[in-house]
C-alpha cells in the first residue's frame, strides 16, 4: 500500500525528531497534544510503580501516538499516519528521565560516569486500526568524568530537557567512549527502523 498523501503527523516537540526526519527527506507536520476533550491531550511520562525501562518506554510512545490518532479524527484533520516516540536512559534498572533541576541532573551525570547504560527509543506509527512499533536499544558508555566537567556541563542548559540528562548531539559528545547500537536512536528517532515502519503504513521513504 502506498498513501497518495505522503505527509505525516509528528506527535513530538522534541526538535531532534524534527531534524532527523528532515535529514531522511520525510515530510511531516507537527500535532501538538494539547488538552482537550476526547482525552487526547498530553501523555503523562511518569513510570508506573516498578514499571520495566523497556515496558515504560513502549507504553508512552503508543499512549503518544492513540492520543495523536484521536486528535485527527477529534480536530476532523486530513487522515495521516501519526509517529509518535520515546526515549529513556536506563542503568541499573533505574528509568532516568529528564533532570528537574541541577542537583538532578549532576546526580545522574555521576551515576552515568564511567561505565555503560541504555538508550532505549521506541517508536510508533498509527494509522486508522494498525499500529506498527519497534522498540531500539542502543549501548552508551561514558568516560570517567570530574567532578569539574559535571559541574561546568550542568551549568549550562543543554541536560535539562534530555533523558539521562545529556545529548549525544552537543557538547556531551565529548564524554563518550563508544557506542553500539543507533546514533539517531540515542539522538530520539532510530531512523532505520523508522523508516521502515513508515514504508509499512505507506509513506515512501526514498
Amino acid at each position: 500500500m502506498t498513501l497518495s498523501d505522503q505527509t505525516i503527523y509528528l506527535a513530538s516537540k522534541s526538535p531532534r525528531r524534527r531534524e532527523l526526519l528532515q535529514q531522511v527527506g520525510i515530510a511531516f507536520e507537527v500535532l501538538e497534544l494539547n488538552d482537550e476533550p476526547g482525552n487526547h491531550g498530553a501523555v503523562s511520562e511518569i513510570p508506573d510503580d516498578d514499571e520495566p525501562p523497556d515496558s515504560y518506554v513502549t507504553r508512552v510512545a503508543r499512549e503518544k501516538a492513540d492520543s495523536g490518532w484521536a486528535a485527527v479524527l477529534w480536530r476532523r484533520l486530513s487522515k495521516r499516519p501519526v509517529l509518535a516516540a520515546d526515549t529513556t536512559v536506563t542503568i541499573d534498572g533505574k528509568i532516568l528521565g529528564k533532570p528537574v533541576d541541577h542537583t538532578e541532573a549532576m546526580t545522574m551525570l555521576r551515576l552515568l560516569s564511567g561505565r555503560t547504560h541504555e538508550v532505549l527509543t521506541a517508536v510508533v506509527v498509527r494509522f486508522e486500526d494498525q499500529a506498527h512499533e519497534v522498540l531500539q536499544r542502543s549501548a552508551v558508555r561514558f568516560a570517567k568524568l570530574s567532578e569539574a566537567t559535571l559541574q561546568a556541563y550542568c551549568d549550562s542548559a543543554e541536560p535539562y530537557d534530555k533523558a539521562g540528562s545529556y545529548g549525544i548531539q552537543g557538547h556531551a559528545a565529548q564524554f563518550i567512549e563508544h557506542i553500539s547500537g543507533s546514533h539517531s536512536g540515542i539522538m530520539g528517532l532510530p531512523l532505520f527502523e523508522t523508516t521502515r515502519l513508515l514504508q509499512q503504513a505507506g509513506i515512501r521513504t526514498l
